[in-house]
């Protein structure tokens, strides 16, 4: 277990790759993404970045960027999650 969830730092927030909705037809009776990081979120107080395959943050001097054609998920502690388009992250995530 590590003793904390710090990495690098190199971002305000944590990111969640390859981020799957749940999907309400599935027959599946395990954990979703959404439950890890509403669970995450119980004890830790850091935004989370969910992003869909085929999305990717690009990051220069010191402007954070969603690129592809998918939306990503912010979900933040005691919040709901909010669904972001692609563009410049900074005013929709930053805020902590």
């Amino acid at each position: 277990y590590p003793p904390s969830f710090d990495a690098l730092q190199f971002l305000p927030f944590n990111i969640n790759p390859h981020y799957l909705d749940p999907d309400p037809n599935s027959t599946h009776k395990g954990e979703t993404r959404e439950t890890r990081i509403n669970e995450f979120h119980k004890f830790n107080h850091q935004v989370v970045v969910g992003l869909r395959e085929g999305s990717w943050l690009r990051v220069e001097n010191g402007v954070v960027e969603l690129k592809g054609k998918l939306s990503a998920r912010i979900f933040r502690q005691n919040e709901q999650p909010i669904e972001i388009e692609s563009g410049i992250l900074e005013e929709k995530v930053y805020r902590i």
